[in-house]
C-alpha cells in the first residue's frame, strides 16, 4: 500500500529494461533504467505521496527519494536513513507481474544507497548504522525452503551434487543489498567500536545460517561479508570461529547436508594463515574435532579442495600436527567408496611430502597397513593411486630409511598384484615398485619373498585341510543319515 500510494502520483515515464543491464546482468526482463525512476523523485507528486507515507518526525523532514545530490551534505546522513527505510518493504518475487513498479523504484533506491557508501561518505551516525543493519537484516535474513530432492531420495548421496541449483528470484534486489552491506562493512566512514554493537552474535548468527543457500552466487557474496566482518570487528572472532564449527559438527554427525561448507572452508583458509605461533590449543581443537572429521561425509568432493588447503596450512604451522591428521584419515578412510579413496590417497601424499621423521615413524606401520590394501583393490584407479605414491621421491626417502619395517608389511601385496591382478596397467606398476624395492635392499626382498612364500604354503596347507574335513563330513553322512538332535562325530 505504501508503495503504491508513492507510485500512484509519480508521472509515468517509458521505460528503457536494456539501459541498466551492464550494471545487473542478473535483472529480470521487466528491469527498468534507475535514472528514470529517479527522474521522477523529485517533482511534487512524488514529494508530496512519500511525505505522506513517512512523516517528518520519522524522517527528520527529508523525502527519501530526493537525489543525494540535491540535499546540503548535512542532511544527507538523513536522507541516508529515508532511503533504508524505504527499501525495508520486501516484495514477493514469485510473480513476475506483482508490483512491477514498486520493485523498481526499490531496485533505484538500493543502487542508490550502494553510490553513497561506495564514495567515502562522513562518518556513519548510530542511527545510520541502525538503520543499514536492519535493511539489510529484513531483505536478506529468510528461511530457505526444504529440499525436494534430498528429502525424496534420501539415499541419493553423491549424486545430490549433480542437481541444478535452486535460484532466489528476488537475487535482483538480494545482489544490491549484498553489495551494500559488504561496502558498508569494509567503509572507513564505519567504526568498529560502535559498529559491533549492532553486528553482533545474534546477526552473525544469521548471516551463517544464509550460507546454506543453494544459490552460489549468494554464498559467494557471504563468504566475502563474513571475511570483512571476521577482519574488521576482532572482539567478534572466537564467536565466528566456535559458530563455523558448530555449522561443520552438524553437519558432519547430524545433517550430512550443507551447501556453504566449501565458502566456510575457503575462509578459514586464510583466517588460518593469520593464526600466530605457537598455535592455540583452541586451533589445534578445531582442526581435530571440526576438519579432520569432515572427510566423512558422501559430499567430500564438493569441498575437498578447501579442506586438504586448511589441513596444509596447519601442518606448515605446526609439523607435528601432519601425526594427528594421518590418523585421522585413517580413522575415517572410506571403504566402500572409491572415489572417495583415491582423494584420501592424493590428501596423503601431500602431507607425506612435508611431515617430519620422527612423525612419521609413529604412523608408518597402521599407514602401509592400509596402503597395503589398497593396492590389492579390486578398483583400478584405487590401486594406480596407491602405486603412484611410490614414485614420490619425498616418499621413497621416508620407506628406504624405514624399510626394515615398511617393506614386510607392503611387500605380501605387491606379490599377490603380481600373480592375480586382473588390470594391465596395476600389473605393470606393480612389477616397477617390485624392481624399486629390489634395488633398494636386494636381500631384504629376498627375505620377504622367502616368507611369502612360507605364508601361502602355510595358507595353501589350511585350505587342504580344511577340504578335506568337509570331504569326510559329507561321506559319513552319506553313510550314516543324520536323524534330528542326532550328535555327529567326525574324526580328525
Amino acid at each position: 500500500m505504501m508503495w503504491k500510494q508513492i507510485l500512484g502520483k509519480i508521472p509515468k515515464k517509458s521505460q528503457k529494461p536494456d539501459q541498466d543491464s551492464s550494471r545487473n546482468p542478473n535483472s529480470g526482463p521487466n528491469t527498468s533504467s534507475p535514472g528514470s525512476i529517479r527522474a521522477n523523485t523529485n517533482t511534487p507528486a512524488a514529494k508530496r505521496a512519500s511525505a505522506a507515507v513517512f512523516p517528518t518526525c520519522v524522517i527528520a523532514g527529508i523525502e527519501p527519494l530526493l537525489a543525494f545530490k540535491d540535499v546540503s551534505s548535512s542532511e544527507k546522513m538523513n536522507l541516508f536513513i529515508s532511503k533504508l527505510s524505504l527499501c525495508c518493504v520486501v516484495f514477493d518475487f514469485t510473480d513476475p507481474a506483482k508490483n512491477v513498479q514498486e520493485k523498481e523504484l526499490k531496485r533505484a533506491t538500493l543502487i542508490e544507497l550502494l553510490d553513497f557508501v561506495s564514495q567515502n561518505p562522513p562518518k556513519f551516525s548510530e542511527p545510520a548504522i541502525l538503520a543499514s543493519c536492519k535493511m539489510c537484516s529484513v531483505n536478506l535474513f529468510r528461511i530457505f525452503p526444504p529440499n525436494c530432492r534430498s528429502n525424496s531420495n534420501p539415499t541419493s548421496g553423491e549424486n545430490d551434487n549433480d542437481d541444478e541449483p535452486t535460484f532466489d528470484p528476488a537475487w535482483p534486489h538480494l545482489q544490491i543489498v549484498y553489495d551494500f552491506f559488504l561496502k558498508f562493512v569494509t567503509s572507513t566512514s564505519l567504526e568498529a567500536k560502535v559498529g559491533k554493537k549492532y553486528v553482533n552474535h545474534s546477526y552473525i548468527l544469521r548471516l551463517i545460517d544464509l550460507f546454506d543457500s543453494e544459490d552460489p552466487r549468494e554464498r559467494d557474496c557471504l563468504k566475502a561479508i563474513l571475511h570483512r566482518i571476521y577482519g574488521k570487528f576482532m572482539v567478534h572472532r572466537p564467536f565466528i570461529r566456535k559458530s563455523v564449527s558448530n555449522v561443520f559438527y552438524r553437519f558432519v554427525f547430524e545433517t550430512d547436508k550443507h551447501n556453504g561448507i566449501a565458502e566456510l572452508l575457503e575462509i578459514f583458509g586464510s583466517v588460518i594463515t593469520g593464526f600466530a605461533l605457537p598455535l592455540k590449543e583452541e586451533h589445534k581443537i578445531f582442526l581435530s574435532r571440526a576438519l579432520i572429521p569432515l572427510h566423512k561425509p558422501k559430499s567430500l568432493g564438493v569441498y575437498f579442495q578447501q579442506l586438504t588447503y586448511c589441513i596444509s596450512q596447519f601442518i606448515e604451522k605446526d609439523p607435528k600436527l601432519a601425526c594427528n591428521v594421518i590418523e585421522g584419515l585413517l580413522k575415517y578412510w572410506p571403504i566402500t567408496n572409491t572415489q572417495k579413496e583415491v582423494m584420501f590417497l592424493s590428501e596423503l601424499e601431500e602431507i607425506l611430502e612435508v611431515i617430519n621423521m620422527a612423525e612419521f615413524q609413529k604412523v608408518m606401520v597402521p599407514l602401509f597397513w592400509r596402503l597395503g590394501r589398497c593396492i590389492n583393490s579390486y578398483h583400478f584407479q584405487v590401486a594406480e593411486r596407491a602405486l603412484f605414491l611410490w614414485n614420490n621421491e619425498q616418499v621413497l626417502n621416508l620407506v628406504a630409511q624405514n624399510r626394515q619395517v615398511i617393506l614386510p608389511i607392503v611387500f605380501p601385496s605387491l606379490e599377490t598384484n603380481a600373480q592375480s591382478h586382473w588390470n594391465q596397467a596395476v600389473l605393470n606398476l606393480t612389477l616397477n615398485v617390485k624392481k624399486m624395492l629390489s634395488e633398494m635392499d636386494e636381500a631384504l626382498v629376498a627375505e620377504c619373498v622367502s616368507n611369502y612364500e612360507a605364508e601361502q604354503r602355510g595358507k595353501n596347507l589350511a585350505v587342504e585341510k580344511r577340504r578335506e574335513i568337509w570331504e569326510r563330513l559329507e561321506s559319513d553322512a552319506s553313510v550314516q543319515p543324520m536323524a534330528r538332535n542326532t550328535a555327529v562325530l567326525v574324526n580328525r
